[in-house]
């Protein structure tokens, strides 16, 4: 879609009415000339048009039917292989005039004035069904709308405005692109991530991407073609065969290849250039839809012309008015108006429907007006009605704008091929044809391979790369015919086509150098594409500063509409702040309160700076977004971080505020407006700088396990340099450089400064020595406070804090200017690695093999020699397929409807039918006609909603079997990533075939799936993620091998088993199910775009129109024969060239193209005599298989196929496998632990006896409460991600709740004992902890102990919320709980009593610190250093020890250091006992205090195990 403002222009002129009735084609200058097309109607058309060429008329705008293409064979087309546009259109015009009344009616939408009136056909009436009115005799005054009078506009305006337009050819030569590969990636395990760890050259080459990753092999060898502005290019290859590599190389989108060689100019730029200066003008869009979930389509569309709005519209249009009227376009060339207010979502958030999406993404990449553009197949998920008018859509615009295009396809019908100029064929990287789409069919014939003249075109083309399929004519073989890539390279190289493109690329390099003129136009026109403001050299058409103010109204609506994530963290914030109030209500202005306040300042500086902590993950989830909107230049990815501070600030700023005005009052803080709003700065500055930190962090790494490590590492430094845990002058000198880049002591230090600076602290009594009832003289008393002096109960606060911490009050500006300096520092890196860095970006994902052990190389070696013979066509049938059931499943007025805010909504509408054994039964319809949603309903997968009507298995209800007994192949490809797939079927079988097969029928029967289903080369190769393991349609295989290994008894659901696939992928999967169906197996199967060979294997059909309604069930018979003609008799003739599965879909209105004919086809289907058969076939259906059954009706009514324990010992041995599999997760569990445990320990090193080492060592004991914090937030996502594939398979009733529970617990443990042990040593020798066996064995029970606990203390979070990210937001809330009540921040005495009574005692870690304190502190002598000796004079006359008699006797504590007359030296604790017994914890008590904590692991078992089972977050 170039040159946006001839678009609008057209838009301004014409309005927007329906979606296209009309299929115009070419320019009608005389520099291009297209095919013509022949009417879809009725067939007597085709001899009128052949009979009647009229001459054209001009002057009239020509609106004609919607057409399937169909070219002429070579033999009848001019030498040029052209038939002119004017001959075209004046054929269309004398067509239009002759067509039936009904068929010109329903041929033309009308359009009114009022916007209001337009039809949205995907979601019903706006205001009246003009389809269902009688046309009346005006129609002739209405005007008629069609995509290419709205796309041409007027472009002689456009040129008198001085609009400029942008066409620039393509020619590459010797491109040749290289990879990582050719080597047999072994999938690494537990481990082998020490050894690559400690190789630490390799693992910084790697985080920056160096290093040898493989092998080098060529993707694509000594590529050569050349592309005309206004051609239209159709890439065609098997999977694999490199072409979404030529796409994106052609799109210039190079990272992530090792090398690329040849040449690739753009019109005359060379690649570089053309990146350095049009980047934007070459753009690809990808198979995957990547968007934000949480914006609604308008929205998504609405930011892309924020950003491409070019600065130059015709008749002076403003930009807004621009935007809503080219989303309007959009949404309707795409025939998705009804969507422009629901969100886009994702595979896990409800949205739109794929199909839906997908458009989404196409529309979204049209709004770049780029002039080349690469599509990589993005007809999946589209029904074959739609994905026509896609590509007829991309063909009017390439016309129209003259872009250059580029679009490869798995599935091609052949009025789809039609479409394109040139097509280029790929055999595993080798270029096997390039030239017209015309010719391409006889070059393979004459080279010797079979004519095929059933096959649609594209899927002949790609058949003859395939050694499956390829077929050889009469006398000719692989001995004197092309077998292989590179004898088909060689045949090409020698053919006449390559001789002609040599010629082609002579004449467009002469060409190049006379057209200086075409390239000024195309620089001029990318200069008037951009926005006022925005630099000459810049790629963007926006300036900077607009594109963060369009980045910043994004991001404030991807906020605001997040309002579950938006409610949760209000809450935990306030809730936190109530806590934090009522644990330190109205804190005294005594020595009592300043311990206290330090510890209120402190956590609430650090629970909003960890409230960042989720930018982490999101930073690194959102970059795929980030790298789209890089090559589409909307914007500069520092744009995006900027504007997203902005927004953070917006939203933070007001919830700290709350927060802060709750915890400063209650807490009884300094009452000062000054004071209050630095503490409010203070932390808002504190939060930014965290969050821009662990953005800065996301941008870094490659991946989230070393984000995690390094993020592990840092956030314990920034703890632990603070100046909470350890004062600035107690820290290592090596370590106190970490202050100054630490936002956290920065804040701490300002917070502190701010209120102690304004305070004055009277010394309490407990704090006075000697106290007492025989001391009363304060002349002869000193405060043991830091800062207090003898003789006064007065402390400044200023002293207090320059004492204890090193903090000078005339510091506060300095330190919040340095917090500045951060935050701008990290901004900017932020900003400068979002921009330098592309993790991600590109290349090409890697596939990991299981090393193969004496079994399974056994077993390879037999399915290779399967896969030789089927090569070979001397493959048997295959294997006895023994089905033995005869069920049938009937439904009757089957209805569905789900609650939506305005009240409910009716998905499906009475739908009738039913599926037999022998018979393949197809369910199709248009995308969002609720094909998946009544597949859903069939498999009893709905758990939210209403159903009504009757389901029944032979006549009656099914029972708690009835899921066992079915396989249901998904849409989503969800599997155990660690899993081969070979593994995947084999557990399958397991569990879900019946218990007493044998194990070795079980596993010899999925031998036979992977061989049916081809997978004889993936059969050990790891399933992965979507973005780095196994492509697209091998998991799409693997999820239908996974059903299949199932053997279900009753019934096999697949919902778009083939979409993805390529042609022949989809055909033999069709014929394995045809095979299936035979041997008595019941099959329903959504099918999308399905071409005449694949059609024709299916039995019987349901078709759905969108709502849900019925609008045909019956036989499709021979050639489709019975079908057809219940259309034709109710008026819609089918011509005899076209596919009748795409043909019905255009016929009931499901693409662009209105239905045919005056009547609803549902309204049609609930009259007709068919829809009384069915319901009476049903009928003596129930009654024949109720008598046939009757008291043999099978009683096992099992839930499961197999029993409990096995369905333990199975998942548990799959889950062990897949953390074995797991080396990041484990070794970043286990760095993490150590790297903690060593910084604290050289933080803390070699403590020695003095009276500051007992607080030191505690808060060293307090750093044990930082392990349960990193252990959930990295064992929730992983239980998480377990759970979404549990709950696919225990949909299908494979196992139960609790062997997956069981099985996430059980596999943690050994990971968990080494972690524990990893901790340990560290962090109790390196201070010089207790080295006696009793004391050190106690500590690393108890470390154990928390290590288990915070397992399943995460696990059960996550079994007791909807989401990982949910259950993150609650962890900050529960830590911080825990550790406020432990008794460290607070001591247990000053804790309130509320709190005291029943928290403290629940709070796990008061059981944890108190058990540690005690074993550590217990009997340890304390030696005071001068300067930590507290001085006071005694009563004239009397000895220290004399004056101190009274107070050691009533159990004071410490001791004298002399015994003088004049200063008395005294050292607040003699013994380690005398810290810990004021704070309530007792020697005594340690063992009690461990099985306690002990007891929690079990309480969160319980939990765990009662979530799992009661509470299912799987809604559909």
């Amino acid at each position: 879609m170039q040159a946006l403002g001839e678009l609008i222009q057209g838009v301004h002129q014409h309005g927007i009415s329906t979606p296209p009735n009309t299929v115009a084609e070419a320019d009608p200058g005389p520099s291009k000339e297209v095919e013509a097309s022949t009417p879809d109607t009725i067939a007597e058309v085709e001899a009128f048009k052949a009979d009647h060429p009229l001459p054209p008329e001009p002057s009239k705008p020509v609106t004609y039917p919607e057409t399937t293409s169909s070219r002429h064979s070579t033999s009848t087309v001019p030498p040029d292989n052209r038939v002119s546009v004017g001959r075209a259109e004046a054929e269309f015009a004398e067509l239009s005039r002759q067509l039936s009344g009904i068929s010109e009616k329903s041929k033309t939408i009308s359009r009114k004035p009022s916007h209001g009136s337009i039809l949205s056909r995907g979601s019903g009436l706006k205001e009246k069904d003009i389809e269902k009115e009688q046309t009346s005799s005006t129609d002739s005054d209405i005007d008629s709308w069609d995509l290419e009078q709205t796309l041409r506009g007027t472009k002689e305006e456009d040129t008198a405005a001085g609009i400029k337009s942008k066409r620039v050819g393509l020619i590459w030569e010797g491109l040749t692109v290289r990879g990582v590969g050719g080597v047999k990636n072994i999938v690494k395990t537990f481990p082998e991530a020490f050894v690559s760890f400690f190789n630490i050259i390799g693992t910084v080459m790697h985080i920056f991407g160096y290093g040898k990753k493989g092998r080098d092999f060529d993707i694509l060898r000594n590529f050569r073609g050349v592309v005309l502005p206004g051609e239209m290019v159709l890439v065609l290859g098997r999977p694999g065969s490199g072409c979404t590599t030529f796409l994106k190389v052609i799109a210039n989108q190079r990272f992530g290849y090792t090398g690329i060689d040849g040449e690739v100019l753009y019109g005359p730029y060379n690649s570089k250039t053309f990146a350095k200066y049009y980047r934007g003008e070459a753009v690809y869009n990808g198979e995957d839809d990547i968007h934000n979930p949480t914006l609604t389509v308008g929205q998504t569309l609405g930011f892309a012309l924020d950003v491409k709005t070019p600065g130059k519209r015709p008749g002076g249009i403003s930009k807004g008015e621009f935007k809503k009227k080219v989303v309007n376009l959009l949404l309707k060339m795409f025939n998705i108006e009804h969507t422009i207010n629901t969100i886009v979502g994702n595979p896990y958030m409800r949205g739109v429907s794929g199909g839906e999406r997908k458009r989404v993404s196409i529309a979204e990449m049209m709004v770049t007006s780029a002039c080349i553009c690469a599509w990589d197949n993005t007809t999946r998920g589209l029904d074959a009605s739609t994905a026509l008018d896609y590509a007829k859509s991309l063909r009017i615009m390439t016309n129209i704008y003259k872009t250059t295009t580029f679009v490869s396809l798995y599935q091609a019908s052949e009025n789809i091929y039609h479409q394109f100029d040139k097509v280029v064929v790929i055999d595993e990287g080798r270029q096997v044809f390039f030239g017209p789409a015309t010719e391409a069919r006889a070059y393979f014939e004459g080279l010797g391979f079979k004519e095929k003249p059933r096959q649609t075109t594209p899927d002949y083309l790609t058949g003859c790369t395939d050694p499956f399929e390829r077929e050889y004519a009469s006398g000719m073989s692989e001995s004197n015919s092309p077998h292989d890539p590179d004898s088909l390279a060689k045949a090409f190289d020698k053919s006449v086509f390559a001789t002609k493109l040599s010629e082609e690329m002579v004449d467009y390099r002469k060409k190049l150098e006379n057209e200086k003129e075409v390239y000024a136009d195309f620089e001029t026109a990318h200069q008037q594409g951009k926005q006022k403001h925005t630099m000459k050299s810049s790629v963007y058409a926006a300036p900077f500063y607009l594109q963060i103010w369009a980045l910043i109204q994004r991001q404030f609506l991807i906020k605001w509409q997040d309002k579950f994530s938006l409610v949760v963290s209000w809450i935990t914030s306030i809730v936190v702040a109530i806590i934090l109030g009522t644990v330190w209500l109205d804190l005294p202005d005594t020595s009592a309160g300043a311990f206290t306040r330090g510890g209120v300042l402190f956590i609430s500086l650090l629970f909003n700076a960890f409230q960042a902590f989720g930018e982490l993950a999101s930073t690194m989830l959102g970059r795929p977004i980030v790298n789209k909107h890089r090559a589409y230049t909307f914007h500069r990815p520092s744009a995006l971080w900027i504007a997203q501070i902005i927004v953070d600030l917006a939203f933070s700023a007001v919830q700290i505020f709350f927060f802060s005005v709750m915890v400063y009052f209650m807490c009884h803080l300094v009452r000062d407006a000054g004071a209050f709003f630095t503490f409010y700065i203070v932390i808002v500055c504190g939060y930014l700088a965290m969050t821009l930190f662990f953005r800065t962090l996301g941008c870094l790494c490659p991946d989230f396990d070393y984000a995690m490590k390094f993020a592990a590492m840092v956030i314990t430094l920034f703890v632990l340099t603070s100046g909470y845990l350890i004062p600035y002058q107690n820290e290592k000198k090596w370590l106190r450089w970490i202050f100054w880049i630490n936002a956290l002591g920065l804040g701490f230090s300002d917070l502190m400064m701010n209120e102690f600076g304004r305070l004055t602290l009277t010394c309490t009594s407990s704090s006075l020595v000697p106290s007492g009832p025989s001391y009363g003289n304060i002349a002869n008393q000193v405060c043991t406070l830091p800062g207090g002096s003898a003789g006064s109960t007065r402390i400044s606060g200023s002293d207090y804090v320059r004492l204890a911490f090193d903090y000078d009050v005339g510091d506060l500006w300095r330190n919040f200017g340095i917090i500045i300096v951060l935050i701008v520092g990290f901004l900017f890196l932020n900003a400068t690695l979002g921009e330098t860095l592309n993790f991600g970006a590109g290349g090409r994902t890697i596939t990991f093999f299981a090393k193969e052990n004496v079994e399974t190389k056994t077993l390879n070696e037999e399915l290779m020699q399967r896969k030789q013979k089927r090569q070979l066509k001397q493959e048997m049938q295959g294997s006895e397929l023994n089905i033995t059931s005869k069920a049938v499943l009937t439904w009757e007025n089957l209805c569905y409807d789900v609650p939506v805010p305005s009240g409910q909504l009716r998905l499906l509408k009475d739908v009738f039918g039913y599926v037999q054994p022998g018979r393949l039964t197809a369910l199709m319809g248009a995308s969002g006609a609720g094909k998946t949603t009544l597949l859903d309903v069939l498999a009893s997968r709905k758990n939210i909603g209403t159903i009504s009507g009757d389901v029944l298995v032979d006549g009656i209800a099914p029972g708690t079997a009835f899921q066992r007994g079915t396989s249901y192949a998904e849409q989503l490809d969800v599997h155990e990533s660690t899993q081969t797939v070979r593994e995947a079927l084999r557990f399958s079988a397991d569990l879900r075939q019946p218990y007493d097969v044998s194990r070795e029928e079980k596993y010899a029967y999925v031998e036979e799936v992977i061989s049916l289903l081809e997978m004889e080369e993936i059969a050990d190769a790891i399933i992965g993620e979507p973005e780095s393991g196994l492509a697209v349609e091998q998991r799409k295989r693997v999820t239908i091998g996974v059903e299949l290994a199932a053997k279900p008894e009753l019934l096999l659901f697949l919902d778009e088993p083939t979409s993805g696939l390529d042609s022949q992928s989809a055909f033999n999967i069709v014929r394995f199910l045809k095979k299936l169906s035979a041997a008595g197996q019941c099959i329903l199967c959504t099918i999308h775009q399905p071409n005449s060979a694949l059609f024709e294997n299916f039995d019987r059909l349901l078709l759905l129109q969108r709502g849900g309604e019925c609008v045909y069930f019956g036989d499709i018979g021979r050639d489709a024969v019975v079908l057809l003609e219940y259309f034709r008799k109710n008026g819609a003739i089918c011509p005899p060239n076209a596919n009748p599965a795409e043909w019905m879909l255009d016929a009931i209105g499901a693409g662009q193209a209105p239905r045919i004919g005056p009547r609803d086809w549902g309204d049609i289907w609930r009259t007709s005599s068919e829809l009384a058969d069915t319901k009476e076939t049903i009928r003596s259906i129930k009654a024949e298989r109720i008598a046939e059954v009757g008291s043999n009706r099978k009683t096992d009514e099992n839930e499961y196929a197999t029993p409990l324990w096995h369905q333990i010992k199975i998942v548990n041995r799959r889950t062990h496998l897949s953390f074995w599999r797991s080396p990041n997760y484990g070794f970043t569990r286990f760095f993490n632990h150590v790297a903690i445990a060593i910084l604290t320990g050289l933080t803390f090193l070699q403590l020695d006896d003095s009276r500051s080492s007992l607080q030191e060592r505690i808060f060293v004991i307090f750093q044990t409460i930082v392990l349960p914090a990193i252990i959930v937030a990295q064992v929730e996502p992983k239980y998480d991600l377990s759970r979404l594939i549990f709950y696919r398979e225990s949909a299908a009733k494979a196992y139960k709740q609790f062997p997956f529970a069981l099985s996430m617990v059980l596999a943690e443990m050994p990971y968990s004992i080494l972690c524990a042990v990893g901790f340990f040593f560290p962090l109790y020798y390196m201070p010089g902890f207790q080295s006696a066996s009793s004391r050190a064995g106690y500590q690393f029970l108890i470390i154990l102990i928390t290590e288990l606990f915070s397992v399943t203390l995460g696990q059960m979070i996550s079994a007791c919320t909807p989401s990982s990210f949910i259950a993150m937001l609650l962890n900050p809330f529960l830590i911080i709980t825990f550790a406020l009540f432990c008794g460290v921040t607070i001591p247990q005495p000053q804790i309130p009593k509320f709190w005291r009574a029943w928290l403290y005692q629940l709070d796990p870690f008061t059981r944890l610190i108190g058990g540690m304190v005690v074993t550590e502190l217990h009997g340890r002598p304390v030696i005071c250093s001068p300067s930590q000796l507290n001085t006071f004079t005694p009563p004239s006359g009397q000895m220290c020890d004399q004056y101190m008699d009274a107070f050691f006797s009533s159990g004071g504590a410490g001791y004298l250091v002399n015994n003088a007359t004049d200063v008395c030296q005294y050292c607040a604790y003699k013994v380690g006992d005398q810290f810990y017994e004021p704070l309530g914890y007792n020697f005594d008590h340690r063992w009690r205090d461990l099985g306690i904590f002990a007891a929690f692991i079990g309480s969160n078992l319980i939990l765990l195990f009662l979530g799992s089972r009661y509470l299912n977050f799987n809604r559909r």
